[in-house]
């Protein structure tokens, strides 16, 4: 349904379009492709999907989308930076499909302190591959991202560490194991991986994943960048992660999946202002068996489009993003 004309709606501010499509791509995105593109004019932003960083292993784009909702996302707290009210249409016109979301803006309050440091937590929110700190997460934190997700429409279930998380640990090694000796699945861990003299700006550089494929205590198997070849850098000898979590949607349609990055995003960025950051594992969760699996063997209220293992990390090596005047849509 279109939304209908607001009599509070305002231009995009003079010379504030570059910063907008920046801060929006400051977003996690599946291997660091940054699946987006924008068009803007003078009343209003548009988000776009950007096909030819779709990975091969994501036919339908549920990765994909699920990485521009997180974009969506940074694009609303930019606006709110500039003390306007985000105003969005998701899927504005279904004969359109890379077109995601139309973002006006309206007359707002300033900024919330809590969105404030936000903000200001995007430069160094990072996915978090390397070793976290011993310790537990801030007291009410994960209560606080529970909220955040359910603010964007989806749901953040904790795994209980014992019986729950064995079974999704058994799952997850199974699946993960199989899917990455998937040709497709190599293919495009090869097209994203980065050696660390590759300049490119987007990509997993060497800095963030291991030589070795490794599974340290507690962490779930992650995706193997390296292939063999000797490229990674990370070293991942420390403290297992504080919590395990589940990303659900009610439902597992293309708005659920932009609902799903919205939701990521604004819990990541939340996290990251206390200097905690989310190991992310969407790998065992591309095939919709092993999603259903998944949510009837941890009798999850929804559909899983995600899993999350949180812990302390005192680092901000962020990885790099394209200009904002490679993602304007032509």
């Amino acid at each position: 349904m279109m939304a209908k004309a607001s009599t509070r709606a305002v231009p995009i501010p003079a010379g504030q379009v570059d910063y907008l499509i920046a801060t929006a791509a400051r977003a996690p995105s599946v291997h660091n492709t940054q699946p987006w593109r924008f068009r803007a004019d003078h009343d209003a932003i548009e988000l776009y999907a950007d096909q030819r960083r779709k990975l091969r292993v994501d036919p339908v784009g549920r990765e994909m989308l699920i990485s521009c909702g997180a974009a969506l996302f940074g694009l609303r707290l930019a606006v709110r930076s500039l003390g306007y009210q985000p105003v969005v249409e998701l899927l504005p016109d279904p004969a359109r499909l890379r077109l995601l979301a139309r973002v006006r803006l309206e007359q707002g309050e300033p900024m919330t302190g809590t969105e404030r440091e936000m903000l200001t937590a995007l430069p160094h929110r990072h996915t978090h591959r390397g070793p976290f700190a011993p310790g537990p997460l801030p007291a009410g934190l994960v209560a606080r991202l529970q909220h955040d997700t359910l603010a964007e429409g989806a749901t953040l279930a904790v795994v209980d560490p014992a019986l729950a998380y064995q079974r999704l640990a058994d799952i997850v090694g199974a699946a993960s194991h199989r899917q990455d000796l998937e040709p497709a699945a190599q293919a495009d861990m090869r097209r994203w991986s980065r050696d660390e003299t590759d300049p490119a700006r987007d990509g997993v550089p060497a800095r963030a994943f291991p030589a070795k494929a490794i599974r340290p205590p507690g962490r779930l198997p992650q995706r193997d960048f390296d292939l063999g070849r000797g490229l990674g850098l990370l070293d991942d000898d420390g403290a297992p992660p504080a919590v395990t979590a589940v990303l659900l949607t009610a439902d597992d349609g293309r708005a659920d999946w932009l609902r799903a990055g919205q939701a990521l995003h604004r819990l990541l960025v939340h996290a990251a202002s206390e200097w905690v950051f989310a190991s992310l594992y969407s790998q065992p969760l591309e095939a919709a068996a092993i999603r259903t699996l998944i949510r009837d063997r941890l009798a999850l209220p929804g559909a899983p489009q995600l899993l999350l293992q949180l812990g302390l990390a005192h680092t901000a090596q962020a990885t790099a993003r394209r200009p904002a005047s490679d993602l304007i849509e032509p």
